[in-house]
């Protein structure tokens, strides 16, 4: 445990002194909302601004754990993580601490623009939204920590890690909803969007900001809370479960990934290839 939490003290230390990156992280998101809010304004949606900070806030949280996990390759191609090893302490212990101090490191993002959203239209009738909140933030935060955490795995140097997330993360955030509605795009995109587990994140995550866990299950598909996939309606609760499942297959295989890895091989020039090692 103490080894867990000397972990997550390192890489949430880490990320406060970094404050380029932490000014980017909060100047970015706004920028994306006064863009793409007018997008969201129509007779369905009663806060434009709220409905798309909160799938920013989100998309944040997911973009910062996938990015989190690039600590894990400097771990260990400074030598840092051998040296760890030197002692008495499991590797499944080793990527506890990370998988924790990801979700902490993208649940700290997301809360920081969370509360910036007040000052610029977000509201919220009772404290408890507040705490359910931050605990969505963290749970998906903690979801894709495990997916990040298996890409660095695999990449194996910080410029292929660094390639393929950005190759997985952009089209993974547009094509939840987060900036641009489903209903918006062709239906092969939207077909696309539902094998999407961000988007499952934006929608269950929109229905606790906005407050609208009580809605009828109409309403809910109307403002694109909740989806009809072949007769079958995935209400919030649904897409929690979605979510749970990708996040167990991507933690259990990250953690296996992780504990079978050669160290030594992190140390590749950046012209090696990902899909060799998978």
């Amino acid at each position: 445990m103490a080894v867990i939490f000397a972990l997550w003290k390192r890489n949430l230390r880490a990320f406060w002194r970094n404050k380029p990156a932490l000014i980017f992280n909060l100047v970015f998101p706004f920028f994306f909302i006064f863009i793409f809010a007018e997008i969201f304004r129509n007779d369905y949606i009663e806060n434009a601004t709220s409905f798309m900070l909160a799938g920013i806030i989100i998309a944040v949280v997911f973009d910062s754990a996938l990015r989190i996990s690039s600590s894990t390759i400097d771990d260990i191609t400074s030598g840092f993580m051998k040296e760890v090893l030197v002692s008495p302490v499991s590797r499944l212990t080793i990527a506890l601490g990370q998988f924790a101090s990801s979700a902490t490191v993208a649940a700290l993002q997301g809360i920081i623009i969370f509360v910036i959203g007040f000052a610029i239209g977000l509201r919220i009738t009772t404290p408890l939204t507040i705490v359910y909140t931050l605990l969505a933030m963290i749970f998906v935060g903690l979801v894709f920590a495990g997916f990040g955490l298996f890409i660095a795995t695999k990449a194996k140097n910080i410029q292929t890690f660094q390639a393929v997330s950005m190759a997985i993360t952009m089209p993974m955030t547009f094509l939840s909803g987060a900036y641009i509605p489903l209903s918006m795009l062709n239906n092969f995109l939207t077909t696309i969007a539902y094998f999407n587990p961000m988007t499952y994140a934006v929608a269950f995550f929109r229905t606790i900001v906005l407050e609208r866990t009580g809605d009828p299950v109409d309403v809910l598909v109307t403002q694109e809370l909740a989806f009809e996939i072949a007769g079958f309606t995935i209400t919030p609760m649904y897409s929690v479960l979605i979510l749970v499942v990708f996040g167990v297959i991507f933690l259990t295989l990250s953690t296996i990934s992780f504990v079978r890895l050669d160290f030594s091989k992190m140390n590749r020039n950046k012209s090696d290839s990902f899909m060799d090692d998978i």
